[in-house]
């Protein structure tokens, strides 16, 4: 007997529907490239943004990306991105990494596959940051690539699937 395939690890983007990546930016990140560079690098959220729009915009995905501070407007745009026929979740969660059992409930009831990133490596750094109410749900955790991690997520979620 064969073993099913795991498509939840690998989702399916193919067909004619142009795949569309939402990227979520929790707390604080707003303030990229001027917020302890020496941890978070100096490149801007724009910056990091526009990169993956073009990206995207270059590969025939859309890239749409949100940030908040608010913990309640990230849940409202995950089950947005459900409504929207989102393919593909990219988010970093801040410091809601380590707090948030609401976001994580919402990524987990819309089932739109998502990899975790991080700028840091969370695990390097204090022990109350290495714990992730997230990473057991996630395809997949990018920590400490900076933000060439996103650029490798947005790769992941765009790569044509068997």
């Amino acid at each position: 007997m064969t073993k099913p395939k795991n498509t939840r690890a690998r989702p399916q983007l193919a067909g004619k529907k142009k795949p569309s990546i939402l990227v979520l930016h929790g707390p604080n990140l707003n303030l990229l490239g001027t917020r302890e560079p020496e941890i978070y690098g100096s490149e801007s959220l724009e910056d990091i943004n526009r990169r993956l729009s073009l990206t995207g915009q270059r590969l025939g995905a859309q890239v749409e990306t949100f940030q908040s501070n608010h913990e309640g407007a990230l849940i409202e745009r995950v089950h947005a991105a459900k409504l929207q026929r989102s393919s593909f979740i990219i988010i970093n969660p801040a410091g809601l990494t380590h707090t948030s059992v609401s976001l994580r409930d919402a990524l987990v009831a819309v089932k739109i596959p998502f990899i975790e990133v991080h700028l840091s490596n969370i695990y390097s750094r204090e022990s109350f940051r290495h714990h992730s109410y997230f990473s057991d749900v996630a395809i997949g955790t990018i920590s400490g690539l900076g933000s060439s991690g996103y650029d490798l997520a947005l790769q992941f979620a765009l790569q044509p699937r068997p």
